[in-house]
């Protein structure tokens, strides 16, 4: 552990093994590189938060920062409230640094509940109005989202012909927005995000 910048007793690393001591993100860091082994691995878990992807990367917060292009302090204040706000860019940037997919990225930035509600909106009425708040919330390419909004209300709009009684079944209807939007999604350049 020396070799990569953590100096500890025996007995820290043995209180890691029984469980009584938890290591510091740095001390994480440098175990992963020690034992040779992705620090993603070692977590025994999927990463559940912003902080675990970083960890998951190795990187410190100073580290993601100055890749983000944001000051330490604007990034901690990101992990730790769970709230990204910012643009598509960043948001790639984020997604790409972090090795995260489109689902991963808004999972953990905490706007599953806004993008749900704003693809029910497009579902419901005017995709256009949606196309510059979805695309801070999923960055991919603007003509792309716009191509999987458009889709996604054609799926569920209803037609009715004129003299039926009984309208068409919208396609797609049996599938949740959300989860149509990810697969209309996953069928299109996605800007090298993976979905």
């Amino acid at each position: 552990m020396a070799a990569h910048g953590v100096r500890l007793l025996p007995t820290h690393v043995l209180g890691w093994e029984s469980g009584e001591l938890r290591p510091g993100e740095e001390e994480f860091i440098a175990l992963a590189r020690a034992l040779w082994c992705p620090a993603a691995q070692l977590m025994g878990a999927p990463p559940a938060s912003l902080r675990d992807y970083r960890l998951a990367r190795e990187l410190s917060r100073q580290q993601a920062a100055e890749r983000l292009g944001l000051s330490p302090r604007a990034y901690a204040a990101v992990e730790l409230s769970g709230r990204w706000s910012g643009d598509e860019a960043q948001s790639a940037a984020l997604a790409e640094l972090l090795g995260m997919t489109l689902r991963e990225l808004v999972r953990v930035t905490g706007v599953a509940d806004e993008l749900e509600r704003r693809l029910r909106q497009c579902v419901d009425g005017r995709w256009q109005a949606q196309l510059k708040p979805l695309a801070r919330l999923v960055p991919v390419p603007r003509a792309t989202l716009a191509a999987v909004l458009a889709a996604l209300q054609d799926g569920y709009q209803v037609h009715s012909y004129w003299g039926s009684s009984t309208p068409a079944e919208p396609v797609g209807a049996e599938e949740p927005p959300l989860e149509r939007f990810w697969a209309l999604l996953a069928e299109r350049d996605t800007g090298g995000l993976p979905v």
